[in-house]
């Protein structure tokens, strides 16, 4: 059976190139516009979170918080996908439990490699 990606971000075009690249890849993959709506459909098997940062409603941080309260997805990989590359935001993620970071602009190739690497 394969893996499930959840791909959390405001933007509909990174979302898509996201899920796109990853059904491409044979993951199943959840959209969800913010972190709120994540919470919502975070239900089931969800192997991994891709968040982006800044987000209405609820953004990546406070989503990750959330997610490593719940029971079930305490230990799932989270990587942030956000255009924020300051060291003090990337500590906050990390602070907060997440596992990785990759910088927007990306390249499918990129998300693929971090992926496989923790779904190992």
């Amino acid at each position: 059976m394969g893996k499930t990606i959840m791909t959390v971000d405001d933007s509909s075009s990174v979302r898509q190139m996201v899920s796109f690249t990853l059904k491409d890849a044979g993951y199943s993959v959840v959209e969800a516009a913010d972190g709120k709506d994540a919470l919502q459909k975070l239900q089931g098997q969800v192997d991994m979170i891709i968040t982006d940062l800044n987000m209405p409603n609820m953004d990546g941080i406070e989503l990750i918080k959330n997610v490593r309260a719940t029971s079930g997805y305490k230990f799932i990989p989270i990587v942030m996908l956000t255009t924020e590359s300051q060291d003090e935001k990337k500590q906050e993620g990390k602070k907060a439990g997440a596992s990785g970071w990759i910088v927007k602009p990306f390249k499918p190739p990129q998300i693929l490699s971090v992926v496989q690497k923790l779904l190992k």
